[in-house]
């Protein structure tokens, strides 16, 4: 989408603030990802499961206490990296709890929650590939997906460094994944914790492992339409409520340290140093 027509929705949503427009319809639509593991992904054909699905389900109940709307119809449609931005900007839906990661850029488009994860990218690759780390792909393909910052990451290291990566884009990151599987890439470039998700759950997780130093630190955070501060004050007293409780630790236990469906696999990646200090701090701080 181009920057004009960002602008124009930007103008014809920023009026229609959120709560309002939730109790006039008595309706709340919120998105999910297909298959962003552990956070917000399917099983089956409809069913979204994951610790962003059970934030966004936290966040929905004190908007049905906020409004006194108990009966409050709940809608959910999926979204991709590439459009979630623009159908929460021109008012598709409601709010964004998945994998979106918190930076300036993004910043200008829309507002978000507090800081509820913290990841870096990294690559996937086959055990049989012999990549260790990213220059072990100067000249070769690397599979990223459409829409995230990795892309912008992995190209701009890329340039930097003088590999000439042959990159290419999959629509999602199950496309991402099928990319290194099928081998039309020698590696899948993505955030950490989604790479250690989509290997758990792929069809094949002995045969793929995560290697390559951390390109950088980034933030998760649930995404909402700009210029909101009432609808943004009940998001972050939600996720201030379930840190400060100790709530949010039992979601991440579940999680991130416990077998998850489909195939129950535990994941075990403890919490980070970065969001232990983020459940004191409560800090909406973008990458930059």
């Amino acid at each position: 989408m181009t920057a004009a027509l960002l602008s124009v929705g930007l103008a014809s949503t920023a009026s229609a603030q959120t709560l309002k427009k939730i109790a006039d319809s008595n309706k709340i639509t919120v998105s999910y990802r297909e298959s962003s593991v552990p956070f917000s992904y399917l099983i089956g054909s409809t069913k979204a499961v994951g610790f962003s699905v059970e934030l966004t389900d936290a966040i929905i109940d004190d908007v049905r206490k906020k409004l006194k709307k108990p009966n409050l119809e709940v809608a959910t449609m999926p979204v991709t990296s590439q459009n979630r931005i623009p159908l929460l900007v021109n008012g598709t839906y409601d709010l964004e709890c998945g994998s979106t990661t918190n930076n300036t850029a993004r910043g200008k488009d829309v507002d978000f929650g507090i800081n509820h994860f913290y990841t870096g990218t990294r690559l996937l690759t086959k055990k049989t590939s012999g990549v260790k780390n990213y220059a072990d792909l100067a000249k070769k393909t690397v599979a990223t997906t459409t829409g995230t910052t990795n892309a912008q990451v992995i190209r701009k290291y890329s340039a930097d460094k003088n590999l000439d990566m042959q990159i290419i884009l999959g629509k999602d990151h199950d496309d991402s994944l099928l990319l290194v599987e099928s081998g039309r890439a020698l590696a899948f470039a993505m955030d950490d914790i989604l790479l250690f998700g989509l290997m758990a759950n792929s069809k094949d997780p002995a045969s793929l492992q995560v290697v390559g130093d951390s390109l950088q630190v980034e933030p998760y955070a649930c995404m909402l339409r700009k210029g909101d501060p009432e609808f943004k004050a009940l998001v972050d007293g939600t996720i201030s409520r379930l840190m400060k409780s100790g709530e949010f630790t039992k979601m991440y236990t579940k999680w991130f340290m416990s077998p998850i469906p489909p195939k129950g696999v535990n994941l075990n990646l403890p919490m980070s140093e970065q969001l232990k200090a983020n459940l004191k701090e409560l800090s909406d701080k973008p990458a930059m």
